[in-house]
């Protein structure tokens, strides 16, 4: 009966391995789309602060002021 046990005992191990290599690529592609998201949001604002600057930019080149808009800046 001990090798039955065992052969059992043997077959939970490679289960819960299974389940834990699944649980880490899953954390894996967590990861990865955190940091996608992150470097996203960065990028988000480099072009809203390009978009200002080139605006500045057409009304310089229309020698006009720009509409002074008061915005809020995150973070």
């Amino acid at each position: 009966m001990r090798g039955v046990e065992r052969e059992v005992s043997d077959r939970r191990f490679e289960t819960l391995l299974e389940r834990l290599d699944r649980l880490a690529d899953e954390l894996a592609r967590i990861n990865k789309r955190l940091d996608n998201d992150e470097h996203f949001l960065r990028l988000t604002r480099e072009l809203a602060t390009l978009n200002e600057s080139l605006q500045a930019l057409a009304y310089a080149a229309l020698g006009q002021q720009a509409p002074t808009v008061r915005r809020r800046r995150a973070g």
